[in-house]
């Protein structure tokens, strides 16, 4: 299932700018031409005079903030958009921030807001600043459409006020002279004391509904200009309809047929793509305690028997490029790495220039969760195989004495090389045929193990007795019992 029509997630954070402006333009183009609900921020930065924005007319609802900076366009087109939410806000406090939207030493500028239908921002306050041709902001009745009667409502620096009510002449040159019309549509400050909310007028009993925000056209829940809570297809409601309703015959709770999801403040038959059902609602991840397991097609957050699933990212990047005693505790608990792994003499013995402190071997014990590791294992040095991952270090010693390979069942990719560690025993005892598989590939993989230079195999401990050796490990006896072997000194 696809993201219901006409909403877009957006991705974008606080101004940050990335790649040209051409490529940021049409960017934007694809993700909001059509959307009439924008979940997340709309920010739109360092655009110029040129730019045509008329695909913005659909917006309605904004979940986040809106940020306009640093642009050199005369007119905002977001004549359509009603309520803006505040969910998060730019600067932890403004729902809507217009800054700096003027050309340099130019007279390209940002002349009209276009807000016309702005009747309500829910959480934050409005802040718009340095904005060298916007002259008409002040006649806004701001207090009608900011809910919070505590938030910040900051406006400095901009053009020239008026003097008109409906309209402002600004002066761009010598030769120019705009004229630019404004709107006030009053949903709060003029209600009836009868009205908890919005209304559509100023008697008693032209209240809107108690899930409206933003206004309304009527009394019913059909008739608001944005919901409260959650639209059901058309209707604002408190909560979505539930999995589970109950039986006033039977006594007990059924599921109900009608159920739908919570997906951020719509309802939805179905989760999108990406997304996982946790409960009643559309959820990115499971939360902790929690795995996605997928039955008849549907994926949902169930909680875990034993330790969960968690799926963490490698090493390798510039920033990461090898575990260290920096890093180290972000293993925790993981049971599938997302990349590879590299273990430098930088991180096992540490790094002065970056100030990192050597490893403490015995943290190693971190790896005992890890399952599965989805790129090829890069560790030099120390080692060079994924499987001194779960190596057991001596407690005063760094230098690799066993594999610890007894719960090691397949090697999907990849080659092994395994040298120069000079205490290393019973590497020999694994069967690494088995561990490839069988037929052609194990073979074309046989010709890239390359296992030299370790300790002896005539001077490792020998398996005594009723057991048997795999990796540097001996299962005693008939309880199948794993005991290390003991510790080689040289």
């Amino acid at each position: 299932s696809a993201i219901p029509t006409g909403v877009c997630v957006s991705l974008f954070l606080s101004g940050i700018v990335t790649g040209s402006s051409d490529l940021q333009y049409q960017h934007m183009k694809e993700l909001y031409t059509g959307c009439q609900i924008v979940m997340g921020n709309l920010e739109i930065t360092h655009m110029e005079h040129n730019r045509n924005f008329s695909f913005l007319q659909s917006i309605r609802e904004v979940t986040g903030y809106i940020l306009i900076a640093v642009n050199q366009f005369s007119r905002l087109p977001l004549d359509q958009l009603r309520v803006i939410r505040g969910m998060s806000l730019y600067e932890e406090r403004f729902a809507l921030a217009i800054l700096v939207n003027y050309q340099k030493d130019g007279m390209n500028g940002l002349q009209e807001l276009g807000l016309t239908h702005l009747t309500e921002i829910m959480e934050g306050g409005v802040l718009i600043i340095e904005n060298k041709f916007l002259s008409y902001t002040p006649q806004i009745n701001w207090l009608d459409i900011v809910k919070d009667s505590g938030a910040k409502i900051t406006i400095n620096n901009n053009g020239p006020e008026c003097e008109g009510h409906l309209e402002c002449s600004v002066t761009i040159s010598l030769h120019k002279t705009i004229t630019v019309l404004f709107y006030m549509h009053m949903t709060k400050t003029v209600c009836a004391p009868q009205c908890n909310s919005r209304c559509f007028g100023r008697s008693p009993s032209e209240c809107c509904h108690i899930e409206c925000a933003g206004g309304c056209t009527g009394p019913l829940d059909t008739d608001c200009f944005a919901c409260k809570n959650f639209n059901d297809s058309g209707s604002c409601v408190p909560q979505c309809p539930q999995g589970l309703i109950y039986n006033k015959v039977t006594f007990k709770m059924e599921p109900n047929p009608n159920a739908k999801y919570q997906y951020g403040t719509v309802c939805v038959a179905q989760c999108p793509v990406n997304f996982v059902v946790d409960g009643s609602s559309c959820v990115s991840s499971c939360p902790p305690g929690k795995m996605e397991v997928e039955k008849k097609g549907v994926k949902r957050c169930e909680l875990c028997g034993g330790l969960c699933p968690k799926v963490c990212e490698g090493t390798g990047a510039p920033n990461r490029q090898t575990v260290d005693s920096q890093n180290i505790d972000s293993f925790i608990n993981c049971t599938k790495i997302k990349g590879s792994l590299h273990f430098l003499t930088t991180g096992i013995n540490g790094d002065l220039y970056n100030n990192i402190s050597a490893l403490d071997p015995k943290k190693l014990k971190i790896f005992n969760t890890v399952r599965e590791i989805t790129a090829i294992p890069e560790l030099f040095l120390v080692c060079m195989t994924l499987f001194c991952l779960v190596a057991r270090l001596s407690e005063y010693s760094v230098m690799l004495q066993s594999l610890g390979l007894q719960s090691l069942r397949r090697i999907s990719d990849g080659a092994i090389y395994l040298t120069g560690n000079s205490q290393l025993c019973y590497h020999h005892t694994i069967n690494w045929t088995r561990l490839f598989g069988g037929g052609p590939r194990a073979q074309r993989r046989q010709k890239t193990l390359d296992i030299k230079e370790n300790h002896p195999q005539d001077e490792c401990s020998k398996c005594m007795g009723n057991c048997v050796c795999v990796g540097g490990w001996r299962l005693i006896g008939l309880h199948f019992k794993w005991e290390r072997m003991p510790k080689l000194y040289v």
